[in-house]
């Protein structure tokens, strides 16, 4: 849970660069791959991605403009990364002018519990962690680069000097 604004601000900050990162990462025609028929495309993951940030926050008092519905999915792929670019932008301005530390401690219903929006904005990055992993998935079975977000990507190990990893 976090328990002041500047704390989440700071892991959003890298949160955040690193779902862009990806998102930036796509193309149109990546935005079909899927594991199997039954399971979402990576541009409904990517997609789902830039509008979740609204619905998770939509219990609380906080107010910013972005869009809700995640489907359908928007064939381009840039229109998703500037998408998620811009609703970042005003959900870190929201919070910089609608919340305080204390509003960190208030409670909220979230799926039936009650938590505190300090856990909630725990949640909101952890859920986008959890999508990076299978966006980074389909990304490489589309074919695409995937930046390294923890640390270097299989491309990215000659950057530092050093070789990739044995296989």
């Amino acid at each position: 849970m976090f328990q002041t604004l500047e704390h989440f601000m700071k892991s959003w900050e890298f949160e955040a660069g690193a779902t862009q990162r990806l998102l930036n990462n796509l193309t149109d025609e990546s935005l079909e791959q899927e594991i199997t028929l039954q399971n979402w495309s990576l541009g409904r993951i990517a997609w789902h991605t830039v509008t979740a940030i609204r619905i998770i926050t939509s219990n609380t008092n906080i107010t910013f403009e972005a869009p809700t519905k995640d489907y359908p999915v928007p064939t381009s792929a840039q229109f998703i990364a500037d998408s998620y670019h811009k609703v970042c932008k005003a959900f870190v301005q929201a919070l910089q002018t609608q919340w305080t530390d204390s509003t960190m401690n208030e409670s909220i219903d979230f799926l039936g519990q009650q938590i505190p929006n300090g856990s909630l904005l725990m949640f909101l990055i952890q859920h986008q962690c959890h999508h990076r992993g299978q966006m980074t998935v389909l990304m490489r079975q589309a074919g695409l680069v995937v930046p390294g977000i923890y640390g270097p990507s299989k491309e990215e190990w000659t950057k530092f000097g050093m070789e990739a990893p044995q296989m």
